[in-house]
């Protein structure tokens, strides 16, 4: 499967040499459950949006710093990019900014939390089963860092996985694009950098308790062979047996 990643940030200059840029993070995690997996990485926070929605199987997005609401014009553009994904019924996986992305492009809405920024591990009950979520588990554990979360959902969204702290935290729209507000490509080594680094924006308290979760395991891995079954079934014109 030839993937395209539609990266919307990069790692900060001086958690780079530790951790890798983002596309590194993705590939290196993507390839350790299937390495006959290739991939092709366009800038989109340079202004660099595909012009082609059949240049690669199935597409996937990075997060970001940046938010769907601040305005920016490419953020703008990738909407746009987005809803064309949509309508030719192409996959698309959107990973934290990417799930907030695909809501506001077709019709939700993104908001601030109230209840402040997540980080660390976040745990989250898996509410309904998917055909696609093989192997199975109740679970869906992954690194977060967000203070935005999808509000209102768009049309033809199912809610498969929340938490009381983030109630939309994996959405399915359509048999063809999938969001999750976690993290799997972050490995807990950098997740407690970035704390590090966001300390003063994130909080003190915030920061503790994020750091304290990253004893916990994660399901990475477990979330990346789920996208991957999700991509090939939407490729096929599965749709989705639930």
């Amino acid at each position: 499967m030839h993937i395209g990643l539609l990266q919307c940030d990069d790692v900060a200059p001086e958690l780079r040499e530790a951790h890798g840029n983002y596309p590194e993070m993705f590939q290196r995690l993507f390839t350790s459950v299937d390495p006959t997996l290739t991939f092709r990485v366009w800038r989109c926070l340079d202004g660099e949006i595909p012009d082609d929605v059949n240049a690669v199987d199935a597409w996937l997005t990075t997060g970001s710093k940046f938010g769907v609401n601040d305005g920016l014009a490419w953020v703008d553009a990738l909407c746009g990019f987005v809803r064309e994904l949509w309508h030719s019924g192409k996959p698309l996986v959107g990973i934290c900014f990417g799930h907030q992305l695909i809501a506001r492009a077709l019709g939700g809405e993104v908001v601030k939390s109230p209840r402040g920024w997540g980080v660390g591990v976040s745990f989250n009950r898996v509410t309904e089963r998917a055909g696609w979520m093989e192997p199975w588990q109740e679970g869906l554990d992954l690194v977060v860092s967000h203070q935005d979360q999808v509000e209102e959902l768009p049309p033809q969204t199912r809610v498969l996985a929340e938490s009381d702290f983030c109630p939309v935290y994996l959405m399915q729209v359509g048999e063809h694009f999938l969001g999750v507000q976690g993290h799997p490509e972050f490995a807990k080594p950098y997740s407690r950098d970035l704390m590090q680094l966001r300390r003063e924006l994130v909080g003190a308290h915030r920061v503790r308790e994020g750091q304290a979760s990253l004893n916990a395991p994660v399901d990475d891995t477990l979330m990346v062979r789920w996208i991957l079954n999700f991509m090939k079934r939407a490729m096929e014109g599965g749709g989705d047996d639930g």
